[in-house]
């Protein structure tokens, strides 16, 4: 079994970003889309208009500052290598004290697994996807769809 990271959030956070399960690149080095391809923290910069930090602790201080809660929609699940489409076992994540804590107006999945988990999860919560970051989604990506969360900065 694998594990997510602690969710980031506070009660200041407006949208809420849901991944899948972190990377081995990433569960390696300990915080979230650490892989050096993945293209969400260069994503996120643009849709915000302002760089992000490279250290751990400057990343997480910066998704709180931009009101950014992030978390993955997953607790722990078995997956050889990093895939999405390898996991199995999912446990999901339970994402209602950050709603019921933070001041959420919309919640993002990055990737299809993570809309899909989510949906099945929680069906009376509304969700929008976002196509995925991942370097293993080299065409499907749209950096047009990730501009409509600039609407809460």
């Amino acid at each position: 079994m694998i594990y997510s990271f602690e969710p980031i959030f506070d009660e200041n956070s407006k949208v809420l970003i849901l991944g899948s399960m972190a990377s081995v690149k990433s569960l390696e080095k300990g915080f979230y889309y650490m892989h050096p391809r993945n293209r969400f923290w260069t994503t996120i910069a643009q849709v915000v208009g302002d760089p992000v930090p490279e250290s751990i602790k400057g990343k997480r201080d910066w998704l709180l500052a931009h009101n950014i809660a992030l978390m993955d929609i997953i607790h722990s699940c078995n997956r050889n290598g990093s895939l999405d489409s390898d996991i199995k076992d999912v446990i999901p994540n339970d994402i209602k004290n950050v709603l019921k804590t933070a001041k959420i107006q919309a919640i993002y999945c990055n990737g299809r697994k993570s809309y899909e988990i989510a949906n099945k999860t929680y069906p009376d919560v509304d969700f929008n996807y976002l196509p995925s970051t991942s370097p293993a989604n080299a065409g499907g990506w749209d950096i047009e769809e990730w501009m409509k969360i600039r609407r809460f900065f």
